[in-house]
């Protein structure tokens, strides 16, 4: 629309306004490709439509979810020329719960995707490719999750508990009754979960329940409210019949209520790292084993080598790094982490890897534990990357780096900073942690110097 100013008459940039496209509206689209977080791309009417369930070279049915600019976003409908690469999802609610967006396309092609998102990601924000491209690291498509967060909500107005995961762009529950991603002995707990909650006397105070399976199997239970101590006995009665250990959170930090050990093993290793809820673990316990036995082999330290960790957690690399011979220093930036990464080197009797807190914001060689230097370097940063080490990451002279990545786009980000701290990328590939879905992890190995191998 035109708009006036100062009694003149002008055209905003770009011409005449489209109308915008009415929610819930249906159209007609032929999908062209898949966009990297696994949607169908359309174009009608000088829009890019973005239509979540549609694939690649389909002719398919779209209804509206929200349009901005120049940009759709919709939902598949009706496919009306399917291709043939759409298989029927394994799992009755995966129209309508947003925890698996690609369960309609088979492995082989979710991960072509992934590895394309990776290369178009590393091309197009840092002109760079690797020297070489590993293997992807996959593992089995179903009943790898050995963690879930479950939401709860209490529906006033129908006087109706919902327990369930979110639907996709949206805060509606779905309720579940199985899922295929989940380790058995966690799908297994679904339906005597909800029907323990749906007998709380006050169960609008529960705010989510998480669910974790490792050494042992556990249910935290998030309330917003004390709980009722008949509500109390109904959860411990589920916890015992079940043979869960049940954890509790009101305002402060999750606790057992009777005292146990949770953890997982890292059995290459004969390893075993306690953790508790709210902790960073990763979910595919076969992929993370995979994960870091190809880390441990790019990085390939000698005999009492030290490296350095960033990022370290609960020491899931530290520690088989230490197994296997090297000199670890491990940081993070919380110090709970940092006290639960010292216990489990204690309690697996290692003494060559020691833990410290640090801001990863300061200058790396002006702390005492990087006094002696490192030949090798580990990161496993959160999804923003970590932009800030990585301009340090030079002044360390470590001849080998290897970085593992939950998103990308900040790895592509990092690895152009690491080019200008003269280090060469020379292999990448992705970690198929999240089978199911578009979610890409990957890892890429990082060498000082040119042509010649640290």
């Amino acid at each position: 629309m035109a708009r006036r100013s100062g009694g003149l008459r002008f055209q905003p940039a770009g011409g005449e306004r489209k109308a915008q496209v009415p929610l819930g509206k249906k159209q007609v689209l032929v999908i062209e490709r898949l966009a990297h977080d696994g949607r169908g791309i359309g174009f009608c009417d000088g829009r890019t439509w973005f239509v979540d369930g549609a694939l690649a070279g389909e002719r398919v049915e779209a209804r509206v979810l929200g349009a901005h600019a120049k940009v759709v976003e919709a939902r598949c409908e009706r496919v009306l020329e399917a291709s043939e690469r759409r298989r029927p999802a394994a799992c009755p609610h995966a129209d309508l719960c947003g925890g698996c967006n690609l369960q309609h396309l088979g492995e082989a092609d979710q991960l072509e995707l992934k590895q394309r998102t990776l290369a178009e990601q590393l091309l197009r924000l840092a002109d760079l490719e690797p020297e070489q491209w590993a293997a992807p690291l996959s593992g089995p498509a179903f009943g790898y999750r050995r963690r879930a967060r479950l939401a709860v909500r209490w529906d006033e107005r129908a006087k109706r508990l919902e327990v369930g995961f979110r639907a996709g762009a949206s805060q509606r529950i779905v309720p579940i009754e199985v899922c295929p991603v989940l380790v058995p002995v966690l799908e297994a707990l679904l339906q005597p979960l909800r029907l323990t909650l749906e007998r709380l006397q006050k169960p609008a105070v529960i705010g989510h329940v998480e669910l974790f399976s490792g050494t042992a199997t556990a249910a935290l239970v998030r309330h917003t409210a004390p709980l009722l101590e008949a509500d109390r006995q109904q959860l411990l009665a589920f916890a015992a019949a079940q043979g869960v250990q049940l954890w509790l959170q009101g305002e402060g930090d999750p606790q057992p209520v009777v005292p146990a050990r949770l953890g997982y093993r890292l059995e290459r290793w004969d390893l075993e790292l306690a953790w508790q809820p709210g902790d960073f673990v990763q979910v595919n316990a076969a992929i993370n084993e995979a994960m870091i036995a190809q880390a441990l082999d790019w990085l390939a330290p000698a005999p009492g080598e030290r490296v350095l960790d960033l990022f370290c957690g609960l020491g899931n690399f530290s520690l088989p790094l230490a197994r296997s011979g090297a000199r670890v220093v491990g940081i993070e930036g919380v110090e709970a982490m940092v006290r639960r990464a010292r216990a489990n080197a204690e309690h697996n009797a290692l003494s060559d890897v020691h833990f410290y807190r640090a801001d990863l914001s300061k200058p790396l060689v002006e702390a005492a534990w990087a006094a002696e230097g490192f030949a090798r370097v580990l990161l496993d940063p959160p999804r923003d990357g970590a932009l800030e080490v990585v301009r340090q990451i030079g002044a360390l002279q470590a001849g080998r780096l290897v970085y593992v990545s939950c998103n990308p786009a900040t790895l592509a980000r990092d690895a152009a900073e690491l080019g200008r701290q003269g280090y060469r990328l020379t292999r990448a590939g992705v970690l198929d942690m999240f089978p199911q879905t578009a979610h890409v992890e990957a890892m890429a190995l990082f060498e000082r110097g040119a042509g010649v191998r640290a």
